[in-house]
């Protein structure tokens, strides 16, 4: 009788601890799928040019459109360098340029090696993985795609821009350094690896999943080369094109500085050069073509989520690495520390929180990291630099008072305020204008009396780090 009383409290012993077991499976799957879900929208080269944003008046971004009516558009968001790799760098990283000293291009696998801040770096999508969500992500991320083992499942990148013309040919523009060049090709949008990427993150969308996921998508128009399918040139014809404002001696007031690093692009197309030959349009016009397919692809993306059985419990969050020249300031191009190369789509859509919101405050791409992380309750990453947005999604209105730092080389940097923009060199000169007055930045203002105080402010936040260039950067 003792012997089976012994065998039966060990049965009850065995029982209750597959109980237990199968109880906190249960929660800790509970708890799992209460994390919501991310889904990333990488645009590569995109500046202000969207309908929402009002950057031009011949702008057709209806899927982007809808999305800011789904969330917050931050309409003053600045990357941290207006060249791909450093700022996506900085984006994954959550550290500065100025910290890393990441300030050119770099391949994905080298961040870690660039210096003593980045070694043992967790980068954006790993943090999320190694917090249980499931990753996934294709396209251009990083610079390339992602290092080795970021995610669980990787759609990789097709190689360089998208097709080009057979035999090396070329529509108007052929310079070494640049793949910039304009026209209608190819002839379906299947050949694009837009189309692709879309169809891959679709297909994912569709998928039943046991614990959160973190999708990741980088779509590579209007990066250029502008080719894009007929069709979508034809949505904006060319004879009802507005051209962004120019002003031939805008340059007259910049330090030297400024000019040999606007100077040395003479692989990219002057704005002079696109009035003499009678480009200036075909290009705008290329350019929005661009922009319009990368909507209607970003589109099918949104589309899938909202059919899907996720639409209720995932964050939705797009940004661009950096702004772009459509003949403002002299040239096409992104390199320097001026609007519209710094300038760029934020929007994020979260469950339960604002909709149809803008937000005006100063905020930087670094912010990205910091704020899903706090969004999706995940714990707090020591490195970052950034700030979360939790805030300004909750209040859009707020102002934060804060700034936004954007760094193109070694001590060269831009502070932006809600109103001003001061520009300092690697030799001390300067640059500072009042969008109140000038919104763009035609006139120089640094040595105006009237602004001394507000130029010191702004020089409080410049960094106090100027890490040296890495020698891993291209």
């Amino acid at each position: 009788m003792v012997k089976k009383t012994a065998v039966m409290n060990k049965s009850w012993n065995i029982a209750l601890i597959f109980s237990l077991v199968a109880v906190l499976m249960l929660s800790c799957n509970e708890i799992a799928q209460e994390k919501p879900n991310v889904l990333m929208i990488c645009v590569d080269d995109l500046n202000d040019w969207i309908g929402c944003m009002g950057g031009h008046p011949n702008a057709l971004t209806p899927n982007m459109d809808q999305l800011a009516s789904r969330g917050v558009l931050f309409t003053n968001a600045h990357c941290q360098a207006p060249l791909c790799g450093p700022s996506r760098a900085s984006v994954m990283t959550g550290l500065r340029p100025s910290t890393t000293g990441i300030y050119r291009q770099i391949l994905d696998n080298d961040i870690r090696d660039a210096s003593d801040t980045t070694k043992d770096i967790i980068f954006l999508p790993a943090f999320f993985k190694r917090h249980g969500y499931h990753t996934m992500g294709i396209g251009k991320i990083f610079h390339q795609h992602a290092p080795d083992g970021v995610f669980d499942e990787s759609g990789g990148r097709v190689r360089g821009f998208g097709p080009k013309p057979p035999d090396g040919k070329w529509f108007k523009w052929n310079r070494e350094g640049t793949s910039t060049d304009w026209g209608a090709f190819p002839e379906t949008d299947t050949e694009m690896p837009d189309y692709q990427s879309a169809e891959w993150a679709v297909e994912r969308l569709n998928r039943h999943y046991d614990r959160p996921f973190f999708l990741a998508v980088g779509f590579l128009r209007p990066h250029v080369p502008w080719y894009v399918p007929q069709k979508w040139f034809d949505m904006h014809p060319v004879e009802t094109l507005q051209l962004p404002p120019y002003r031939e001696d805008d340059l007259e007031d910049l330090p030297p500085r400024a000019l040999q690093m606007n100077e040395d692009l003479p692989m990219m197309p002057t704005t002079e050069w696109a009035i003499e030959s009678g480009e200036w349009k075909n290009i705008v016009q290329a350019y929005l073509a661009c922009v319009t397919f990368v909507d209607h692809y970003i589109g099918e993306v949104l589309n899938a989520l909202e059919k899907s059985e996720h639409k209720d419990n995932t964050i939705v969050l797009l940004w661009s690495d950096h702004g772009y020249r459509l003949g403002e300031k002299g040239t096409f191009s992104k390199h320097c520390l001026w609007q519209e190369a710094t300038n760029a789509p934020l929007i994020i859509s979260t469950p339960g929180m604002a909709k149809s919101a803008i937000c005006t405050s100063p905020v930087e791409m670094l912010d990205i990291y910091p704020t899903l992380l706090d969004l999706c309750g995940l714990p707090d990453y020591e490195k970052m630099e950034g700030k979360s947005l939790r805030p300004l999604l909750e209040n859009p209105g707020a102002d934060a008072g804060d700034y936004a730092v954007c760094t193109f080389g070694r001590k060269n940097h831009a502070v932006i305020s809600g109103q001003f923009r001061y520009i300092q060199y690697e030799d001390g000169s300067e640059e500072f204008y009042d969008h109140g007055s000038d919104p763009n930045e035609w006139t120089n203002r640094a040595g105006d009396t009237i602004h001394t105080v507000d130029i010191q402010k702004m020089k409080k936040k410049l960094p106090a780090t100027n890490a040296p260039l890495t020698l891993k950067t291209k």
